[in-house]
């Protein structure tokens, strides 16, 4: 009695959970002709279009202008008096990943796959999506030289995990250097505990590769001339992506602060010949900037941290500014839950901190971070052809008084404040993850920025 009892719980806890999962998911969307109408469009890339209108057609922007030709049954959203802008991009965040962020258990992990820890019920990324933000890069944390593969996603708050993959992203890396590897490695007593340790790391985990990879190349070849006793070297899962890394297959994007580590970093990207895309924080940058422009590395920075550790002791808030003003392609990033809802904030603060223009100032949130993302042919601007990826603000986003209102992503609503339900149209009753009242991105302390 008791078993058939307690089998009968059982089954019943399992069916309401089943159903209590399967209920907080909607079906996909199904993108409809939208016209935004009526609203003053901050394009990024073309100026602004006063009492402007943008035609969306299959997920894409179809048409920006004064006017625009639709379909007459097209659903039409009156945003006059507000104000219409990309959705804002964040090129660096660990939000959704729990306390997955760092595999500190060897300096060395490029096998590491963020997408493997990739937690899609998590409320940071509703939070985001509330402040305007439609796309981020999720990276691996900073507790090794060479950690794991980093996952770009689109905020589609509520619906499956697949669904919220950005599609066809390129791959990116996340590699580190400076104290947190030295400390977390050397707090062991093990290699590299200076940072002449993290570079010497660094140096022969991509000649392992290099070497890896001559041995494949050799194979390969012997193979396509017709060798049939050509034997396959093992197969090395660790191996496998730092040879794609110096292939030019994943981009790098790197942790690093001090000015002298930022030109190491450029010239063992140079003497390896992988693609260094972006320095993360990089808040000497503006001591090099120079050198940083003529490498074409971009940077993704603070607006305005400083001084919570040694390194990071000559930051200052002009920063972004001097750097842009030598060509560095410049964003601001998050790197915390909290500020990644505000970005546009934090993005104002380079117009107090050096002068930078509004468009500027948006451009920081929006295209260029794609660009270090390598998805701003995609996102990033109100163009024709890229996604309709696009934030509704009840005032200007550069003030502290704009509010998001609405967010499009692929042409679709997935947040609109007024819709009740959080705003979330998609979002059935279930539980919204966060395990932590931190925000659950930096579980693990500074290890992080």
């Amino acid at each position: 009695m008791r078993a058939r009892l307690l089998s009968s719980c059982v089954t019943a806890l399992t069916l309401s959970l089943s159903v209590s999962l399967s209920a907080q998911m909607s079906p996909k969307p199904v993108p409809q002709d939208t016209v935004i109408k009526g609203g003053t469009i901050l394009t990024v890339t073309h100026g602004t279009i006063q009492n402007g209108s943008i035609y969306i057609h299959d997920g894409k922007i179809a048409e920006v202008g004064q006017a625009v030709h639709a379909p007459a049954n097209a659903i039409i959203i009156d945003a006059t008096g507000k104000y219409v802008m990309p959705g804002i991009v964040d090129a660096h965040s660990h939000s959704a990943l729990d306390g997955d962020v760092n595999e500190a258990t060897s300096p060395v992990t490029p096998q590491m796959m963020m997408r493997d820890a990739f937690d899609y019920t998590d409320k940071a990324i509703y939070h985001s999506l509330a402040g305007g933000v439609t796309t981020s890069l999720l990276l691996h944390g900073s507790a090794n030289m060479i950690g794991g593969e980093a996952v770009v996603i689109k905020h589609k708050f509520g619906l499956d995990r697949d669904d919220l993959l950005f599609p066809n992203a390129p791959r990116s890396i996340k590699f580190a250097s400076g104290e947190n590897p030295k400390r977390v490695y050397g707090g062991r007593n093990q290699l590299p505990s200076t940072r002449m340790g993290n570079f010497a790391v660094q140096r022969a985990a991509l000649q392992e590769a290099k070497e890896y990879m001559r041995d494949w190349d050799a194979y390969d070849a012997k193979v396509k001339a017709g060798d049939k006793t050509a034997k396959a070297p093992k197969r090395d899962l660790k191996l496998d992506e730092l040879a794609d890394v110096l292939r030019g297959k994943v981009m790098v994007q790197i942790h690093c602060y001090r000015a002298d580590e930022l030109l190491n970093e450029i010239a063992i990207a140079k003497e390896f010949g992988y693609n260094l895309r972006a320095l993360h924080h990089g808040l000497e940058v503006y001591k090099v900037a120079q050198k940083v422009a003529d490498a074409h590395v971009g940077l993704a920075t603070f607006a305005d941290w400083w001084g919570f550790k040694t390194e990071a002791w000559d930051a200052i808030p002009w920063n972004a500014v001097m750097s842009m003003r030598k060509g560095v392609i410049v964003a601001i990033k998050s790197d915390s839950n909290d500020f990644a809802r505000r970005l546009n904030q934090e993005a104002a603060k380079t117009i107090r901190y050096g002068g930078a223009t509004e468009d500027e100032a948006l451009r920081m949130i929006t295209l260029n971070p794609a660009w270090i993302i390598g998805v701003d042919d995609r996102v990033g601007s109100i163009d024709v052809g890229k996604d309709a990826d696009i934030a509704i603000w009840n005032g200007h986003p550069l003030s502290i008084y704009g509010r998001v209102e609405k967010v499009l992503i692929d042409g679709s609503v997935f947040f609109d404040v007024n819709s009740g339900k959080y705003g979330l149209p998609f979002w059935k009753d279930g539980p919204m993850t966060g395990r932590d009242g931190f925000g659950n991105d930096d579980s693990d302390g500074e290890v992080d920025y």
